[in-house]
């Protein structure tokens, strides 16, 4: 898309890292005012089952079948089709699976207060979608949040860098609160870009309103290589002195970026995160030799005899 507004190469390095990209109030108010007119968003009472089959009942979100192109996927003058075309959503896109990317699947997530319901408070588990995923690809989930979120609303809970930790997807589901994690409470319009194996879980709703998300995954048709604008990579980075290390670091610098620690990294295996995050930069950039503070040259200098 020529208007589509790609991805500086600092972004990859934080998505690389943390394993997401969050813009707040990206889809301007009367975009979010269609979408939630075409689900029909009501806040009368009703049974659940009932709600999830009148909406999937109407065109407002379309039946596509798994493997269909993102570009054929929704009509251009739906809500959802002139979200999809915003300049930041679509270069965000292609700067992550490609201008060419499909889509597995949608769906539209709602979140019942009990006052609607009438059952107990619940969190959903955290988990990893699908099941033990070792790609270096990957896929991309697009969370859009068309209401603001309220604390008490529970929006959508992420462990940010915990992507490249790959576990078998329900595995995790005793962990109910990690140290870092965040929450979702946002204004509308806000999207979620995440890697698919980041960990994550539906907050509980403690208010009196119905939550909306709507997620898209979709799946690269290329190799996932420098598809953003790479006007402002580096090609050479030297490295840098680590521990005895002078003046402050920049915590822009790509080096710094990949080598910031989570809150729940451990002393010694957190720094596992960091090889993994420097192996999947050398797989977005197709540079096998780039190293962040020596952490894969180190233990990748074995030769043969």
């Amino acid at each position: 898309m020529s208007n589509a507004k790609l991805l500086t190469t600092r972004q990859m390095a934080h998505f690389a890292a943390s394993g997401y990209l969050r813009f707040d109030a990206l889809v301007p108010a009367e975009l979010n005012q269609a979408f939630l007119d075409e689900i029909g968003h009501t806040s009368e009472g009703f049974d659940v089952k009932e709600h999830y089959r009148r909406i999937m009942g109407t065109s407002a979100i379309p039946v596509v079948k798994a493997g269909t192109p993102l570009a054929d996927a929704y009509p251009a003058e739906s809500a959802l089709g002139r979200i999809m075309a915003l300049p930041q959503v679509a270069g965000t896109i292609t700067s992550l699976v490609g201008g060419n990317c499909i889509l597995d699947h949608h769906f539209l997530h709602i979140t019942f207060p009990p006052s609607l319901t009438g059952k107990a408070i619940a969190a959903q588990h955290t988990h990893q979608d699908s099941t033990i995923d070792p790609r270096q690809a990957f896929d991309v989930q697009v969370m859009y949040f068309p209401q603001e979120v309220t604390k008490e609303m529970g929006g959508t809970r992420f462990i940010p860098g915990t992507h490249l930790r790959i576990v078998s997807e329900a595995a995790i589901s005793r962990y109910q609160n990690i140290v870092g994690q965040r929450h979702m409470v946002c204004p509308a319009g806000t999207l979620l870009f995440v890697h698919h194996g980041i960990w994550h879980g539906g907050g509980a709703n403690r208010s009196r309103k119905m939550r909306y998300m709507f997620k898209i995954r979709l799946c690269p048709s290329e190799r996932q290589c420098r598809l953003w604008d790479t006007s402002d990579l580096e090609t050479r980075i030297e490295q840098r002195p680590i521990f005895w290390l002078g003046d402050t670091p920049d915590p822009e610098h790509i080096h710094s970026i990949l080598t910031k620690p989570e809150p729940w990294h451990e002393d010694d295996s957190g720094r596992l995160e960091y090889l993994n995050r420097i192996r999947f930069w050398r797989y977005l950039t197709g540079d096998k030799h780039f190293d962040a503070d020596y952490w894969v040259t180190r233990v990748d200098n074995e030769f043969a005899s």
